[in-house]
């Protein structure tokens, strides 16, 4: 039996994820892709998790970004369908997760490995990672948001540089630009990663939940579905809506009052 490339621990009502392919620095292939999806799907649903934390197997790297063997014999339309299109929805998934997420960057983010890390809420790194943008000296393009997530968090100046020169930002610049939150020797960040993890925890998963998708709101991240979700939540709940519904079942006019 074949084993994950991204795997999942239980930590109580914590989920650690790690990204397991570091003889290959975590390069993203089709079937990470198809891992990481179905690791998002078993946490969103599993009302036991409260966080996530988000990790690599090797402190050598975080995620170097895609595969290039694997997308550079794909036709035009297939790198739309099979890579770039499929990518895209995978790390929605991610920044959407209702429960909070914590990437621990143990090492280098770069390209769709950096993609990757933006799409965590909180983002703590070791103090020897590196984070670039580096698909222009190949002749491509940030492909899963570099270019719309990260403006959106560093502004479109910063991002510029990085995409456009392709140089590397050390976790000192990380951490003043606001791109990471925390910046901690490389020993230091799993124990840091976890104890974060477990102190929101121990806060009020809805409230905690509720407040992740408002501030997604307000960064352009799944606004339709924040507004949607907590007004049809808050409307289901109303003497009105129990109404509506006694009155359908007994074939009737609903008498709403507004309440």
């Amino acid at each position: 039996m074949t084993e994950l490339l991204v795997q999942i621990r239980r930590h109580e009502d914590v989920a650690v994820v790690t990204l397991a392919r570091p003889a290959k620095l975590n390069a993203l292939t089709p079937a990470m892709l198809d891992e990481l999806e179905s690791a998002a799907r078993s946490i969103d649903s599993d009302p036991a998790v409260r966080i996530v934390v988000l990790t690599s197997a090797t402190d050598k790297a975080f995620c170097v970004g895609a595969d290039i063997n694997e997308w550079a014999a794909l036709q035009p339309l297939d790198m739309w369908r099979r890579w770039v299109r499929r990518g895209h929805q995978v790390f929605d998934q991610w920044a959407q997760l209702r429960q909070p997420v914590v990437a621990a960057i143990n090492g280098h983010a770069f390209g769709g490995g950096l993609e990757l890390a933006i799409t965590a809420d909180i983002r703590l790194a070791a103090d020897h990672a590196q984070f670039a943008l580096p698909e222009a000296s190949i002749s491509t393009c940030p492909g899963w948001s570099g270019s719309q997530r990260l403006a959106r968090m560093l502004g479109t100046s910063r991002t510029k540089y990085l995409a456009l020169s392709g140089s590397r930002m050390n976790a000192a610049a990380a951490l003043h630009t606001g791109l990471v939150h925390e910046v901690v020797p490389v020993v230091e960040l799993a124990p840091r990663a976890m104890a974060l993890a477990q102190e929101l925890a121990a806060r009020a998963p809805v409230a905690l939940q509720l407040t992740k998708q408002l501030v997604n709101a307000a960064g352009g991240e799944a606004t339709d579905a924040a507004l949607e979700s907590m007004a049809g939540a808050l409307a289901a709940f109303t003497q009105d809506a129990a109404e509506g519904i006694q009155s359908f079942r007994e074939k009737r006019p609903p008498r709403y009052r507004g309440s």
